[in-house]
């Protein structure tokens, strides 16, 4: 009679991912760029606690909870490596199409999860704003590492501990007190692929001191030449985190854009924490990927924050979408307002799942929350799961979900306006997206992402 236990696969393959993130090339950065002893001795006790955990996990399935929607079982079917040990040449990784004009001089880049100063261009921020990685970061603030990175709720979640039991870098936004940074700031996460599918984990800290003001934009593309939704049979993971720290009367607008390859994986975490009176946008557009999954958590540390979520997700083919999200309200005088958007069609999946919690010392706190769904297909699926727990008695709180096709009689209006049924189709999902797209600060972000619906639709 054997003894042999048998070992989970989901723990075996997270094994593996371990392995790639705290062995692989990955760890690699630019030697004029690489941390001082000090800092990076830190850093190694940091990853070390992480690893314990990742040791103790394993890749969640439809077993467990929180992930009974989003089925990881195709990601287990492909054996990922490091990525590349430095950026390719320039040359090498066309991403003219993913620039932003109003963020020509202030755009930081990093290629598989690694720095790229030939591709980045910081030369149009003022004094006061740092952005850079990690062994370019200043003296002072270096030595503040500690009370932010790696330090929001949530670090011991699977992924994230992942992440940062690989962690030798990260794209830092630091913005000093009461500075108010006018152009927007362009974190650019560009993944190349090759004959050997790869794993990559980017980390961002943005750090925003008491008044200050920023315009995020957290980018994630693929650099394949053409349509990124044409599968290339080239997939890559990444397994990103995101930590935002808004201190008082701070105010940060934050566009997350997933355009990733149509072969990819991706897996992101965004963490933020709120001070009193500050202020917190988040602008998340996802359309990329064979499978992809957003986690945004706002956590309150003070009274009357404002938090407003607007998201839109748009599937096709067999894409699975998935958005989970949770603002933890837990003090007076706190607004939030949250909209989601997915348009489904032919046999993708899309998942949302937003959570508020409105505790008993979140007094007159007002809250509401909306998702929206439009399927196209008889093959397109929608699971949506909208969650308000209150024990607060003197707030205003609403939240709902719908589903539906698109309405005949608006069809039948546009094409008794001259219009045929395409067109007419095509013209209310625009204007659907429209109302997340148009709201977007960024002009160009705008029109760029407005052409990848139309594309779509």
């Amino acid at each position: 009679m054997s003894n042999q236990v048998a070992v989970k696969p989901e723990v075996t393959y997270l094994d593996q991912l371990l392995h790639e993130a705290r062995g692989g090339v990955s760890r690699i950065v630019p030697p004029e760029f690489a941390l001082d002893a000090q800092t990076a001795a830190w850093l190694q006790q940091v990853r070390d606690h992480a690893a314990t955990w990742v040791r103790e996990l394993a890749i969640p399935t439809k077993r467990d909870e929180e992930w009974r929607f989003t089925d990881l079982s195709k990601l287990l079917e492909v054996n990922f490596a490091g990525a590349l040990p430095e950026p390719p040449e320039p040359a090498d990784v066309p991403i003219e199409l993913l620039m932003l004009p109003e963020a020509s001089d202030s755009r930081l880049v990093f290629v598989n999860g690694v720095f790229a100063p030939k591709l980045s261009s910081l030369t149009g921020l003022p004094e006061g704003v740092f952005v850079g990685n990690l062994g370019q970061l200043p003296a002072n603030e270096r030595q503040r590492l500690g009370e932010y990175l790696a330090k929001q709720p949530g670090a011991q979640e699977v992924f994230t501990a992942l992440n940062t039991a690989g962690l030798t870098d990260a794209a830092v936004v630091w913005v000093a007190k009461n500075q108010a940074v006018e152009v927007p700031v362009h974190l650019l996460f560009v993944s190349v692929t090759g004959e050997v599918p790869v794993f990559v984990q980017p980390r961002c800290l943005v750090v925003a001191e008491a008044g200050s003001a920023l315009t995020l934009v957290e980018h994630y593309a693929t650099a394949a030449q053409g349509c990124p939704d044409v599968s290339t049979a080239h997939p890559y993971f990444t397994n990103a985190v995101t930590e935002i720290w808004a201190q008082e009367n701070a105010s940060v607008v934050h566009l997350r854009i997933q355009r990733d390859g149509g072969d990819a994986f991706h897996i992101g975490k965004t963490a933020v924490s709120q001070a009193r009176n500050s202020r917190y946008a988040c602008h998340a557009v996802s359309l990329g990927g064979k499978l992809s999954r957003h986690n945004l958590e706002v956590f309150q540390t003070g009274e009357a924050t404002d938090t407003a979520l607007y998201g839109l997700t748009m599937l096709a083919g067999e894409q699975l979408g998935d958005t989970h999200s949770t603002i933890a309200l837990n003090h007076p005088h706190g607004t939030t307002n949250q909209l989601h958007k997915c348009i489904v069609d032919d046999r993708a999946h899309a998942v949302f799942n937003g959570k508020v919690f409105v505790p008993k010392p979140a007094q007159l706190t007002n809250a509401a929350q909306l998702n929206r769904n439009l399927l196209l297909s008889p093959k397109a699926r929608v699971d949506t799961k909208p969650q308000l727990e209150i024990t607060a008695d003197n707030v205003k709180c609403s939240h709902g979900a719908t589903v539906s096709q698109l309405e005949a009689d608006e069809v039948f209006y546009l094409q008794s306006r001259g219009l045929d049924r395409e067109a007419s189709c095509n013209l209310l999902m625009d204007a659907f997206a429209g109302e997340i797209i148009q709201q977007l600060p960024v002009v160009s972000l705008r029109k760029m992402l407005s052409q990848c619906v139309a594309c779509r639709s």
